[in-house]
């Protein structure tokens, strides 16, 4: 697309909003197609125009912005909010996802040292050795017979 017609490259203005600290980053993200332009999987090359809706993720927040501006310089934070705004769909449903974080922990996120080591199977498998196993249809059924 030609630059006349006053677009800015997708990695330059995520940059200059601030989602991202360097545009290298913004363009990493980029190319893992964790960013979206209206809906299609975009190149760091895409220009953007006012209205296009980007979609992306922040941590565990994924976050729908529709572009107000346009910039190719990263400035003040005032600056770089009043490019864009984030439309009320993806404010409720980080409103949801916070609440959500709120009320309960992840199971997965509790597992502190991740998968066991070959020792640890080991003394696990030793400590259920000692246990002896008990079902209650096992002992139904040499009841009935």
């Amino acid at each position: 697309m030609d630059k006349d017609k006053g677009g800015v490259r997708l990695d330059k203005w995520l940059w200059a909003a601030r989602f991202y600290k360097t545009r290298s980053l913004a363009a990493d993200e980029i190319g893992k197609g964790r960013i979206s332009v209206n809906g299609q999987v975009a190149k760091a090359s895409r220009d953007l125009r006012p209205d296009d809706l980007v979609e992306l993720r922040q941590g565990t927040d994924k976050r729908t912005i529709q572009v107000l501006g346009l910039s190719q310089v990263r400035g003040p934070a005032p600056v770089a909010q009043a490019l864009y705004a984030e439309t009320a769909d993806s404010l409720a449903a980080r409103a949801r996802a916070a609440e959500a974080r709120r009320q309960g922990t992840e199971p997965a996120h509790s597992i502190e040292q991740g998968r066991p080591t070959k020792r640890d199977r080991r003394d696990l498998e030793r400590t259920q050795a000692q246990w002896q196993r008990w079902s209650a249809s096992v002992d139904d059924d040499s009841d009935r017979g």
